[in-house]
């Protein structure tokens, strides 16, 4: 008579023995995870850095929800320039920024009736899109797409603004950013597929 614990030993059994025949199988799907979680991790860390865009600080350079990389060895390598679009941490929030490097260590930076000033010399803005700012301005109470302001850096200060500086927070709102929150340059977007390609000067 066949009793319930001989039917508990023999399902055991076969549990088993049909694990130690896929093992082989399972120890091969553990190693595709483990090497497949160790190499993304070192791309991220060390080469490019995954980004997601919320928000429009960016557009119409960078459209929101846009999805791609951007590059880590770049920065350590060619250092940072100015007008390069670089993503920056952002501690007190604990998030990533998408934004554009304005004025370099040691710069008075100057914004009159929309024109940018570098230590008193006008510099142009060329990666602004013309159309979109005279219609942005010309909603504002002033007409004016960036509002005056003056800073000087300090050693190893970067300040930062989006392209769509009416509502972008940047610089302007945080102070400006040190070399080591700038993580990487330039950016490659995969998705929209329509805006494929490399944005950064």
């Amino acid at each position: 008579m066949i009793t319930m614990r001989d039917r508990i030993i023999d399902f055991l059994a076969v549990i088993t023995v049909g694990l130690m025949m896929a093992w082989d199988d399972i120890k091969d799907i553990l190693k595709t995870v483990v090497v497949t979680f160790v190499a993304f991790f070192i791309i991220t860390t060390f080469f490019f850095k995954p980004i997601l865009v919320k928000g429009t600080s960016m557009h119409p350079t960078i459209v929101n929800n846009s999805i791609g990389f951007s590059s880590i060895v770049h920065k350590n390598i060619g250092g940072i320039k100015r007008f390069d679009v670089v993503v920056v941490k952002l501690d007190r929030k604990n998030e990533d920024l998408i934004k554009r490097v304005i004025g370099l260590p040691g710069e008075t930076v100057t914004y009159i009736n929309d024109q940018l000033y570098i230590n008193g010399e006008a510099v142009e803005e060329t990666f602004l899109d013309e159309e979109y700012v005279k219609a942005e301005a010309s909603k504002t109470k002033n007409g004016l797409f960036t509002n005056d302001f003056t800073v000087t850096l300090g050693e190893d200060e970067y300040f930062c603004m989006g392209d769509n500086r009416i509502v972008s927070a940047d610089s302007r709102v945080y102070g400006p950013f040190k070399a080591n929150k700038i993580k990487s340059v330039g950016v490659l977007i995969l998705y929209p597929f329509s805006r494929f390609g490399i944005t950064n000067q």
